[in-house]
């Protein structure tokens, strides 16, 4: 049987962490270490997208869901719940939820194995002017015209920069390129397109 069939079979055909039935995906929880189905949950694209901190964090959302899945038999589920529970862990309910939530110790070493569990829920993104997160590989558009330090070049309004990279120490900046030179641009000077 295919991962995708034992996982389907194993939660019902709904996400293992929130019970929606929509737009369902095999996550690996980390570190991959062969666990085979044990070590995947099957969840919605909203679930992934934040544990692996890639949209603003909803506690709203995480209130109504951990609560439940952390009390799922499947080991995978617990460790997420665990990690999730962690970033939210000044919020009393989250608090409450891991005073009352038992890992032992094998999965307590899974759970902790990333240090996900020592940051809070808080994330930082690369934001473009109107506050679209920005991520690796978009096209932007220059809002301003820009001259390059160190260069002749001069970015016109509307340039298309294609391809982005995220600089990963500075939330306000983005790498591309312009008139085929490697350039830094502030966030604050592009717009997604």
């Amino acid at each position: 049987m295919k991962l995708e069939e034992i996982l389907q079979q194993r939660s019902g055909n709904q996400c293992e962490l929130s019970s929606v039935a929509d737009n369902l995906t095999a996550y690996e929880v980390p570190p991959a270490i062969n666990r085979g189905a044990d070590g995947y949950i099957l969840i919605t694209e909203k679930c992934f997208n934040q544990i692996e901190k890639k949209e603003e964090p909803d506690a709203d959302f995480w209130q109504g869901v951990l609560p439940t899945s952390m009390w799922s038999e499947v080991p995978a589920v617990q460790v997420v719940s665990w990690r999730m529970l962690n970033r939210f862990r000044n919020e009393s309910w989250a608090a409450d939820a891991l005073d009352m939530m038992y890992v032992d110790d094998e999965l307590l070493e899974w759970a902790k194995a990333t240090g996900d569990h020592t940051g809070d829920a808080s994330v930082q993104f690369h934001k473009d002017s109107n506050g679209n997160i920005l991520q690796t590989g978009d096209t932007v558009t220059l809002i301003k015209d820009l001259d390059v330090k160190g260069s002749t070049i001069n970015a016109k309004v509307g340039t298309a920069v294609r391809n982005i990279r995220l600089v990963h120490d500075n939330i306000e900046q983005v790498e591309g390129k312009i008139d085929g030179q490697l350039i830094v641009i502030l966030t604050k000077y592009v717009k997604k397109s």
